[in-house]
């Protein structure tokens, strides 16, 4: 089961939230917190797999309290919950360690779907954003030993997860099974000695 915790301050938005996920027995929802503060005091004995958090929040912000509690639970793989795709909040998100995004008018379904995606070991985002998000780092790979490390296959998966694609367009591209992508991605996982998808693309950037 995937056990979750929601941060959100809108009482009407949260309810939502909480109604969606309880709908689906898939989900264990741990605690709903409205503020930063208490979700940080908390979220790190709870141990969720995944954290749903609004970026802005009453006092600190969904990026101060990922950035607060990443470092010491890195395993904990958090989403970002925003009116806008494009912002440059999203943006900073995704480099201090978020896995992707979900806006705010998204449908139930596909809210189900990002979060599903995510514990997979995707990265729910726009290929707009990847590429913000790619191009933000220099990358020089004859300083980087990541290439020596991982076979020429899996770093063609690492590539396109970083430019947004979803398992499943990575086989029809790459011409093999879904399974085949998700063990490549555990051997680079093992490989680079990283917890998920987003550590490992910034290892291939030498971040």
């Amino acid at each position: 089961m995937i056990t979750i915790c929601i941060i959100e301050d809108i009482l009407d938005i949260l309810n939502e939230l909480e109604s969606i996920i309880k709908k689906d027995n898939r989900f264990n929802l741990l605690k709903s917190f409205t503020n930063a503060e208490d979700a940080i005091n908390e979220i790190p004995s709870l141990n969720p797999s995944l954290v749903l958090t609004d970026i802005n929040l009453p006092q600190k912000s969904g990026i101060d309290c990922l950035m607060e509690i990443k470092p010491n639970s890195p395993e904990i793989q958090f989403i970002m919950f925003t009116i806008y795709e494009d912002s440059d909040q999203v943006f900073d998100a995704l480099k201090a360690g978020a896995s992707g995004y979900i806006l705010k008018n998204t449908s139930p379904e596909k809210i189900i779907d990002s979060l599903i995606e995510l514990y997979d070991g995707g990265s729910p985002m726009s290929p707009k954003i990847a590429r913000k998000v790619l191009s933000s780092f220099s990358y020089d790979a004859s300083k980087n030993n990541v290439l020596d490390l991982i076979s020429k296959r899996e770093h063609e998966v690492l590539v396109l997860l970083s430019k947004g694609f979803l398992y499943k367009e990575i086989a029809d591209k790459l011409n093999i099974s879904i399974s085949t992508v998700k063990r490549h991605l555990n051997h680079i996982y093992q490989k680079l000695q990283v917890q998920n998808k987003t550590e490992a693309i910034n290892k291939m950037l030498g971040r």
